[in-house]
């Protein structure tokens, strides 16, 4: 049913400010922007390889995304999945018992979108799309993973494997689960390894030039802690998003 990861969005407070860490510093190139009355918010979608993230700046606090903003601040919302056909992926989930928000698709800034209630996919809100014909554009970063965590994730990756029909990546034993959606996946973690939270908590990414990209988040005075091959960015400067990046897909 799922072809890829669509886009991750995530709300914050001015696109503006936003484009000078995610498109300036990171390079993520922007391919679209937009102004969706009928949701009161401003959105722009940027590529990360054959994935995209999506920008949502709300216009009226009073908006469901405004009200988002209020209480829990800049961050991660939302995941989307490419699908042949929103009508029909709609009609499965209904019939196999799927809680809705959208019964019938609308046009998003994905193309024709709808969402799932957060209920049923164990707190995460989820998009389905079904989007034009494209091509991936350029990118210094491709996403790797969204980590979601999950009081247990055995159980909450066969909930999204039975939804969506993503295949299990293996990975050693222990109580992490891996779904793979394109040539990104879903890592389903332990919500008491991360101080009980549950739902997405982070992104990884992978950069072709790593050491290109680590200048440039110098230059620009971004906050990170540094590994081998791999830094970790504060999320006070990445708009309130958990961010690793490193050089290699793997582990």
């Amino acid at each position: 049913m799922v072809r890829r990861i669509h886009h991750v969005a995530l709300v914050v407070k001015r696109l503006a400010h936003a484009y000078s860490f995610y498109r300036d510093t990171l390079g993520l190139p922007l391919l679209k922007e937009a102004t969706l009355a009928d949701q009161g918010v401003r959105a722009a979608l940027l590529g990360a390889g054959e994935v995209e993230l999506e920008l949502i700046e709300p216009l009226d606090e009073g908006s469901g995304v405004g009200r988002y903003l209020a209480r829990h601040g800049e961050g991660l919302h939302h995941v989307c999945f490419d699908v042949p056909s929103v009508e029909s992926t709609l009609a499965d989930l209904r019939q196999r018992g799927a809680e809705l928000i959208d019964r019938t698709p609308r046009v998003g800034l994905a193309g024709r979108i709808a969402f799932l209630h957060p209920r049923a996919c164990a707190g995460v809100l989820v998009e389905v799309a079904t989007p034009p014909p494209g091509t991936d554009p350029e990118s210094p970063l491709q996403l790797k993973r969204v980590v979601i965590g999950a009081r247990e994730p055995k159980r909450t990756a066969d909930l999204y494997r039975g939804w969506f029909t993503l295949p299990e990546v293996a990975l050693n034993e222990g109580p992490r689960t891996m779904l793979a959606a394109g040539q990104s996946a879903l890592l389903f973690v332990p919500s008491d390894e991360v101080g009980g939270m549950e739902g997405m908590l982070a992104l990884s990414f992978v950069a072709e030039e790593f050491a290109a990209l680590t200048e440039a988040c110098d230059r620009a005075g971004v906050r990170l802690l540094r590994g081998t091959g791999e830094v970790t960015i504060d999320p006070a400067s990445s708009h309130g998003v958990h961010l690793h990046i490193s050089r290699y897909w793997f582990p």
